[in-house]
């Protein structure tokens, strides 16, 4: 919007321009922050309104009830797989196997996490034993 006045396209309403005050007040009402928090969202994540949005849904996500899991939501997804460190994959077949609780999610992968170190000592041991029968 802050190029040409007299123009208002598509490509004129996509951009924030933090340059013109009164798009400021357009936008930080729109998205219901602080003009602050606006321009440093901006600042992060460029001048696309909808990357701006995109990211304003995430930090609400991150400040929102954090004991469910929505699947539905990819924003979700992505949050819970950095938080977790798996795939959307194995997110997706936890939350299917113990539920959308996070705290049940967490301890579905920290289990797995037990099963697969006691598998691999297992396997360490053979080998050690192994080599000592040949010796």
């Amino acid at each position: 919007m802050a190029d040409d006045k007299k123009k208002r396209g598509a490509q004129d309403r996509a951009l924030i321009a933090l340059s013109e005050s009164y798009e400021v007040a357009y936008w930080s009402k729109k998205f219901k922050v602080t003009p602050a928090k606006l321009k440093a969202a901006v600042k992060k994540v460029g001048h696309s309104a909808k990357k701006v949005e995109a990211y304003f849904k995430e930090q609400r996500h991150m400040a929102a009830d954090r004991a469910r899991i929505a699947i539905s939501e990819p924003y979700e997804v992505r949050y819970w797989s950095k938080k977790f460190k798996v795939t959307p994959a194995r997110l997706k077949t936890a939350v299917a196997a113990v539920g959308h609780s996070s705290k049940k999610v967490e301890a579905y992968f920290a289990a797995k996490k037990k099963t697969v170190k006691k598998k691999k000592t297992a396997k360490k041991t053979v080998k050690k034993a192994s080599k000592r029968k040949k010796s």
